[in-house]
């Protein structure tokens, strides 16, 4: 059976989609790739967390 999808925009979302793929369209492709690398390398910073320590116990007379 085929379900039925529909897909509901507020009227200024779809206008702030098409201003911003025009924007990424009219840049180069060297400042589109510097973008990403600038938003990956902020996610990188930010992504890495708090650092887990694990501990190894040895049971006495085992």
């Amino acid at each position: 059976m085929i379900e039925k999808t529909v897909h509901k925009h507020k009227l200024g979302a779809v206008d702030e989609q098409k201003a911003d793929l025009l924007y990424w369209l009219a840049k180069t492709p060297e400042e589109r790739v510097a973008a990403v690398d600038l938003l990956r390398a902020q996610y990188a910073d930010t992504s890495k967390g708090i650092q887990r320590t694990v501990r190894i116990v040895k049971r006495a007379g085992r």
